[in-house]
């Protein structure tokens, strides 16, 4: 029998009109709060996201607990979906993982069992084949929950109950850091050494008004799980945890390794925070084969349980330190950990703290915490106490109790008229077993009364007394110091403080062997550096790829660097001794300097130093730059020669010693010779009008020694033969005589 489909008619009068931009914003708001409070920001109290808080009390509920056996994390991530967290069972796994990632936490919330993936980046097994309990640092943070220590809420579906926050025994927020990118918002907290943490602690106790310094003289830095070496300044430390804004420089450890004739070898043992090793590896292999740090010759990964990557250099010539500062700069084996203190304070708002309102906070937490943990065992020491009392009174009577129970069909109230008993203790006298009444003994009795009423005065005392509190606070950070302080294997400081590193003497060219080589670009931008000395017809037998060609040849040394003059109006440069090898066709040049697929090369040029260039646009503007302010230190190149969008960069020429005029030859062929000196010298511009024609454009430009005459091709014109075509800048010049060279530049 087919469905029947229902369609449900809303009144026309349900439909209220609303403007677009205001439904939008509203429901964005929504969105934005949601995932601000439920995703991506802790809260200051116990350091968590709600996925992992979840996560801690469900394996809870399970009973979970260190000393017990695993569970397979399916069963988790099951109980986590199905009672607190209706989220993909991926995303809830991805959690639990990291909470037992050794390399990833500080101070792991889970012990995990099986494959849970590795520092050089491999997945984890499956859920199915992993098991997974709490650790004793889980426990510190679950400590009290049973005992009112925090507010639940109802869960999901109202079924059962969950923890806004956990009691929070552990300063996990700084402890084991936390990341995560909300809606126009972001935090990014490094891991800390939990010992330091609760020296400060302590120290805020004592003083609540510390200064930022003193804290910091306390917690040094962060602590990353995978050790390093930080590098940040003092003052900058200082600064970050000031603002709770911030970045920390953070190196690989490594050392020296010395063997037979005069060789060594660098072994890095230690790799920053969150760098994947595989990846790192694949990085300066790459850097090896561009050619991009020639002193280094391979390297090896010798990792087992511990890091272990050995890198060889070409020559042992090369001091260790300059070759580890090129790696520094090239490479992951230097990184900058953001912090971005931006956390969930009590009240469900975001606020950036710095580091002594963050100490604050979970202090604060704590407290409330030990009062309704107390406030709860003092409920249940007066319960216990009224029992008690109750129970001596059985004791005394207890011939006539029984007798009351016997005759009576309602014996409750007959016992509290008989013995002025409370409802609780009428209650618990008859709900003991027959059994107990031989161990009911009036000794044993006063004795509990006794201990419990010393109880009931000292939390009474507590809870009057704020310096009280504050004390037993102290205390139970002294244990937590004690249990995962710096004396301990798991709390032991690993990642190193030193200063900034100072600057390394020699330059890497220095180290870089001298040998002739001729650098060779293709028509299609294809460069490569081939060994020796090529003349034009050795250079234009190399091999190139299909409907390709030379266009530059010229000859270097391994040690020179080459200009790179594009129409765009950037200089570029090159280190010859990174250009690929002319065994292939070499690499394209635009993968080496940000030249766009819009724009062309002009010229190649070894960089010698101490030269002036004369640069000019097809637009006919230009101006003389000295060679030494044209070089580049970055890939994006500098810009010289500013050219409009529908112009580009014409033309480079050397200004010979001695040169005092310059010679301008438009696409129609026309020529201008004018004074050098009407040219200005400048770092960088659009320079002045050279040429002016109003339908053409420049093709060359040129300085020369006028007495020398105008090199034009294979051709010298003689100076009183230029007699007609000089005259003054920004003119548009005469056609050539008949019988001078046709072609449309100066040079070749």
């Amino acid at each position: 029998m087919a469905k029947r489909s229902t369609t449900v008619v809303v009144p026309l009068a349900a439909v209220k009109p609303v403007q677009f931009g205001q439904a939008l914003s509203e429901r964005y708001l929504s969105y934005a709060l949601s995932t601000i409070m439920a995703r991506s920001l802790p809260d200051v109290r116990d350091g968590l996201k709600p996925v992992h808080r979840r996560l801690m009390y469900a394996m809870r509920q399970l009973r979970l607990d260190p000393n017990s056996a695993f569970k397979k994390s399916a069963r988790v991530v099951g109980d986590v979906i199905g009672q607190y967290h209706p989220h993909g069972d991926q995303s809830i796994y991805d959690a639990l993982v990291r909470l037992a990632q050794d390399f990833a936490a500080r101070y792991p919330l889970i012990e995990g069992q099986g494959n849970f993936g590795n520092i050089d980046g491999d997945n984890p097994a499956a859920m199915r084949y992993t098991e997974a309990r709490l650790t004793e640092v889980a426990e510190a943070l679950l400590a009290g929950i049973d005992e009112n220590a925090v507010d639940f809420r109802p869960n999901y579906d109202g079924s059962t109950e969950e923890p806004i926050v956990l009691p929070g025994g552990f300063p996990n927020l700084l402890a084991n850091g936390a990341a995560g990118i909300a809606v126009g918002m972001a935090t990014s907290i490094p891991p800390h050494n939990a010992g330091e943490l609760c020296d400060a602690l302590l120290h805020l106790i004592k003083t609540p008004n510390a200064r930022i310094e003193t804290l910091v003289d306390l917690v040094k830095g962060p602590d990353f799980p995978t050790g390093g070496i930080l590098v940040e300044p003092h003052e900058s430390i200082v600064e970050a945890y000031r603002t709770g804004r911030g970045a920390f420089r953070l190196r690989a450890r490594w050392h020296k390794e010395e063997l037979p004739r005069g060789q060594y070898r660098i072994v890095v043992t230690e790799i920053p925070y969150q760098v994947q090793k595989g990846k790192l590896i694949e990085r300066i292999a790459e850097i090896i084969n561009a050619k991009k740090l020639p002193i280094l010759e391979d390297v090896h990964d010798e990792s087992a349980e511990d890091v272990r990557v050995v890198l060889v250099p070409r020559t042992g010539n090369v001091p260790a330190e300059l070759l580890m500062e090129q790696l520094f700069k090239l490479t992951d084996l230097e990184t900058r950990f953001p912090l971005n203190l931006n956390v969930l304070d009590k009240d469900n708002t975001p606020k950036v703290m710095d580091l002594r309102e963050a100490l604050q906070a979970f202090l604060d937490h704590r407290r409330e915490v030990l009062v309704r943990r107390s406030t709860h065992r003092l409920a249940e020491i007066e319960r216990r106490l009224e029992i008690l009392e109750g129970y001596l009174i059985a004791y005394l009577n207890l011939d006539k109790l029984i007798k009351i129970i016997r005759e009576e069909d309602e014996p409750k109230p007959k016992m509290i008229a008989a013995f002025k008993l409370t409802d609780l203790q009428a209650e618990a006298i008859l709900n003991m077993r027959l059994r107990a009444l031989r161990r009911l003994e009036e000794y044993e009795i006063k004795g509990e009364h006794k201990k419990l009423s010393a109880e009931r005065k000292d939390l009474k005392a507590l809870l009057g007394s704020e310096a009280l509190q504050w004390a037993k606070i102290a205390e139970e950070t002294q244990e937590t110091k004690k249990k995962f302080g710096g004396k301990t294997p798991l709390g032991k400081r690993r990642t190193e403080l030193a200063d900034a590193p100072a600057e390394v003497e020699h330059a890497l060219e220095d180290f870089v062997e001298r040998e002739p080589i001729t650098v060779v670009c293709s028509e299609k931008g294809w460069i490569r550096a081939a060994k020796g000395h090529l003349d034009d017809k050795q250079a234009a037998d190399l091999k190139f790829k299909e409907g390709d060609g030379p266009r530059f040849a010229i000859h270097a040394q391994s040690t020179d660097k080459v200009l790179v003059f594009g129409t765009n109006g950037r200089f570029y440069t090159l280190g010859c001794d990174r250009l690929p090898s002319a065994r292939g066709h070499g690499e394209p040049i635009r993968l080496m300097i940000e030249l766009g697929n819009d724009q062309d090369i002009v010229t190649l040029d070894v960089l010698k130093g101490g030269r002036r260039f004369l640069v000019a646009s097809d637009a006919g503007r230009g101006f003389v730059v000295p060679e030494d302010e044209v070089v580049a230190q970055t890939k994006n190149g500098k810009q010289v020669l500013n050219v409009a969008p529908n112009e580009k960069a014409q033309s480079i020429a050397v200004v010979p010693e001695g040169a005092d005029q310059v010679a301008a030859l438009s696409e129609g062929r026309k020529l201008l010779v004018f004074p050098l000196e009407q040219v200005p010298e400048m770092n960088r511009g659009r320079g002045v009008t050279l040429q002016k024609s109003k339908n053409d454009r420049l093709a060359d430009a040129i300085a020369f020694v006028l007495k020398e005459g105008l090199p034009w091709g294979n051709r010298v014109i003689p100076a009183p033969d230029l007699k007609f075509w000089r005259g003054e800048r920004a003119q548009a010049g005469r056609m050539p005589e008949k019988g001078w060279p046709r072609a449309k530049r100066f040079r070749d």
